[in-house]
């Protein structure tokens, strides 16, 4: 049964995974991570992550949260009202819910691509908001599994979990060795054709009867504003836009990927 710990002391060191803003630290120091909501705790208990400790809302103790705590066996589960938690966590504590969870060990890239046809990749993307949803959208649109340059932030970032809905849980990623360009080379290796989501003067519809009928596709997205790197759209196998009204030139990366993601997605 789960020790449940009244908050008194804000300062408390065993309280600052929920409360520290450093997650690099989080990360490289003590190898955890936090999500926050109970659909997203729940998600991470079934995607196999190991809880460590839980901040939960008084008033969730007994409702909303009464099957995570069941489920998370005898770890500490600090509690309070959530003035005094809005206190803790500097917030409104409006999902109720917060969980420090041990990360995995990351899994080779020869693992995540196996039996994967589908993949997504994302070059240099630093914007947390935008991997979370491209990470929701790549798991809901059937997407095998995402691949990220060493330029992007980490996708167990907490606000990263919170906006892909847990998805960063449930479809395999791993980082890539190679830097632009030749991480490229390394997917023409395992078998991929590349098309980088670019506009240039040779960019074909996502839409192109070609792309779909690739047998094993990597979809290259580039950051915000700037892109993919020229010499990242110069190694692709296709160069892709998506067609564009009323004089918009462009989407954002998180709703280009969803288009680009629905379109080539294999049947």
């Amino acid at each position: 049964m789960s020790d449940i710990i009244r908050v008194t002391d804000l300062s408390a060191p065993e309280l600052l995974p929920f409360t520290d803003t450093s997650e690099l630290r989080l990360k490289n120091e003590l190898d955890i991570f936090v999500a926050e909501s109970p659909k997203v705790v729940r998600t991470a208990l079934d995607s196999g992550y190991e809880p460590l400790s839980l901040l939960v809302s008084e008033k969730y103790i007994s409702g909303q949260a009464s099957d995570i705590i069941a489920r998370c066996g005898g770890i500490p589960v600090y509690t309070a009202p959530d003035i005094r938690l809005e206190e803790l966590t500097g917030f409104r504590f409006t999902q109720g819910v917060m969980c420090v969870l041990k990360r995995k060990p990351q899994p080779a890239l020869s693992v995540v691509l196996s039996d994967a046809v589908r993949v997504a990749v994302l070059e240099d993307i630093m914007n947390q908001t935008n991997i979370g949803a491209i990470f929701r959208s790549a798991a809901a649109l059937g997407f095998d599994a995402v691949l990220l340059t060493k330029g992007c932030s980490d996708p167990l970032f907490r606000r990263t979990v919170r906006v892909s809905m847990g998805a960063v849980m449930q479809i395999p990623w791993a980082y890539l060795a190679e830097q632009p360009p030749g991480y490229v080379h390394a997917l023409h290796d395992a078998g991929f054709s590349v098309a980088a989501m670019a506009l240039s003067e040779n960019s074909i519809s996502v839409d192109d009867p070609r792309l779909s009928a690739e047998q094993k596709l990597a979809v290259l997205i580039g950051t915000e504003g700037t892109g993919l790197r020229k010499e990242t759209v110069a190694a692709a196998d296709h160069v892709v836009k998506i067609p564009m009204h009323n004089g918009v030139d462009s989407l954002n990366a998180a709703a280009a990927s969803a288009v680009a993601f629905w379109a080539l997605t294999r049947a």
